[in-house]
């Protein structure tokens, strides 16, 4: 299917890895121009050189956790090209009890996890709304609707990027721009691998043996009882920022193998 993607221009935060980098490699794939961040400027020029050979990619090295470096990434931006397609990706997570989580701690998922988002929506909707035409998506996650126990303050962030997409859709009512929510579920991440294979060696299990059994103890209601890939998500990321999903606005899209019991 031709998304009719060729010479857009995708801005994606937080993408020298996982979910952010696959997209990245999608959007490419599909003739867009990418251009990337992260904090680490090593980071985001390797990134670069990983994915030059399938397309016009550019990096900007910013920290969106603080107005400042939004700002630094908007104006370097800008002076590459009209953002066609923003794809609001940064997130962080940890795995740990409720009460253990201090103030500081809540305060960085609330500017990583939420205002990343928020400063760079502000900015580039209204240019979006004004010429009629535009893509905003912000990657939310199933623990959103289906919060999990031992990452409460990241479910919560997801639930609020849920609520901003859908406000923020309002505001594109009877123009070409749309904004939507995008929800995976488990995914493949090379942060994912990382984790379980701690999770693994803390119960003296192999990791594919412990990965088997993931999903039977801690997602029974998953209908494909295993991790979304990295290109499964991407995948339908590209389709939301397409011309090809011009009637879809206002949405949160599950990835999530049917985690969520609903209809």
């Amino acid at each position: 299917m031709d998304l009719k993607l060729q010479g857009k221009t995708a801005l994606i935060t937080g993408s020298t890895a996982g979910i952010g980098k696959g997209i990245a490699e999608e959007l490419l794939k599909e003739g867009a121009h990418v251009i990337v961040n992260g904090r680490s400027g090593k980071r985001v020029d390797q990134t670069v050189s990983d994915l030059t050979h399938l397309g016009k990619v550019y990096g900007i090295a910013a920290d969106l956790s603080k107005p400042d470096g939004s700002q630094n990434l908007i104006k370097q931006a800008e002076e590459i090209a009209e953002i066609d397609i923003l794809i609001n990706n940064l997130a962080f997570f940890e795995v740990k009890a409720f009460e253990e989580v201090t103030d500081e701690e809540w305060e960085d998922y609330f500017q990583v996890n939420i205002m990343s988002a928020v400063r760079m929506s502000r900015h580039f909707l209204p240019k979006m709304i004004k010429r009629n035409n535009g893509r905003l998506l912000n990657i939310a996650s199933e623990a959103g609707i289906k919060p999990v126990p031992s990452m409460i303050p990241y479910s919560m962030t997801k639930t609020s990027l849920i609520s901003l997409s859908r406000g923020l859709a309002e505001l594109t009512k009877g123009t070409k721009v749309t904004v939507n929510a995008v929800l995976p579920g488990p995914t493949w991440t090379e942060g994912v691998e990382n984790f379980l294979k701690g999770a693994a060696q803390a119960e003296n299990k192999d990791l594919e043996s412990y990965t088997m059994d993931y999903f039977k103890e801690n997602e029974p209601s998953s209908l494909i009882q295993r991790f979304a890939t990295i290109e499964e998500v991407a995948s339908t990321v590209a389709f939301l920022a397409s011309e090809k999903a011009s009637a879809i606005n206002g949405t949160s899209q599950r990835v999530e193998g049917g985690i969520i019991r609903s209809i």
